[in-house]
């Protein structure tokens, strides 16, 4: 069975779409999507700085946009985007994955992402906040060194990984004073996402979620949320929005993936991020970064050989 995910904010380098312009079709459907976001997220992919997209109103649009216009191209058949298993995305990947799954439409999910990223910007303004990454430790002797600094665990990836969320002293005071067995990795970051610092953004984007038609997903879409497949696209939307001042249970989608019978995953560029959990949370399952076009190839064997024509969620829940 294969799943196809899509990453999130912190895996955008500068120049990472330079070689997918190359692709027959591809700048048509960024400057497209840039139209639709009101951003130049050619120039954005290819020759921003990192300080340029590191800007979260910048970085979702960018990331989301990039996995969306890859696909064309990575289903050369557009039937066979029905032999994928599953679909799944960390943080805002998870709404390049909604968009892949058929609940939104692409240009649905550039409007909205265009403002969870100007939004969630607007609330990391208004107290500095970051992320750090907690990687080894025992677990529960993370959470309490978390909890005792005032810190969320607003990404639980899995794979000896947690993503702590906070203010950036209280940051600060986690990387003197770290868990034992564990290191402490500040993320290039501009906010506490996932945590009660972003309650404004989801305020607005409950309001123009209300306005937003949404279809059921046409292939098992894993929700940040909890790992549960969800197969209603309203409530898919909800979660969404929800999310964003929520954590991000990265590890109980790698679980749901494991119970479906995962054996092949392909990562959306930009590539690398979710493969790595997954090398060490989904022992024996083939793996692909999408990194390049050169990549490709690869990619349509892939789902050549772990696809299957995926059934109807919505039958299955019948």
């Amino acid at each position: 069975m294969l799943v196809i995910v899509a990453p999130g904010q912190g895996s955008q380098t500068p120049g990472f779409l330079t070689p997918w312009l190359e692709l027959e079709g591809y700048r048509d459907r960024l400057e497209w999507l840039s139209a639709v976001a009101g951003l130049d997220l050619v120039a954005h992919g290819t020759t921003s700085d990192a300080d340029t997209i590191r800007d979260t109103a910048v970085a979702q649009p960018l990331l989301v946009a990039a996995g969306l216009t890859s696909l064309p191209a990575l289903f050369e058949d557009p039937a066979d985007a029905g032999l994928v298993g599953a679909w799944g995305g960390h943080s805002v990947g998870e709404l390049t994955a909604t968009a892949a799954a058929g609940v939104l439409s692409h240009e649905q999910a550039m409007v909205l992402v265009r403002e969870r990223g100007r939004l969630m910007a607007e609330a990391a303004a208004a107290t500095p906040t970051g992320m750090s990454a907690v990687l080894g430790g025992v677990p529960d002797e993370v959470a309490s060194a978390l909890e005792g600094h005032g810190l969320t665990p607003a990404n639980m990836n899995g794979a000896g990984q947690v993503v702590a969320a906070g203010t950036m002293e209280q940051l600060a005071a986690l990387s003197e004073a770290p868990p034992a067995r564990a290191r402490v990795i500040p993320l290039q970051v501009a906010g506490a996402f996932h945590t009660h610092h972003m309650a404004s953004a989801v305020d607005q984007l409950q309001r123009y979620a209300r306005a937003i038609v949404t279809l059921d997903p046409h292939t098992p879409l894993a929700s940040n949320a909890d790992g549960t497949i969800v197969t209603d696209g309203q409530d898919v939307l909800a979660r969404l929005v929800s999310q964003v001042s929520n954590p991000v249970r990265w590890d109980l989608c790698m679980q749901t993936f494991a119970d479906l019978g995962v054996t092949g995953l392909i990562e959306l560029a930009p590539a690398g991020t979710l493969t790595g959990l997954a090398k060490r949370a989904l022992k024996g399952i083939e793996l692909l970064a999408l990194k390049t076009p050169d990549d490709l190839e690869a990619a349509r064997r892939m789902i050549r050989e772990h696809g299957s024509a995926a059934s109807n969620p919505q039958e299955d829940a019948q």
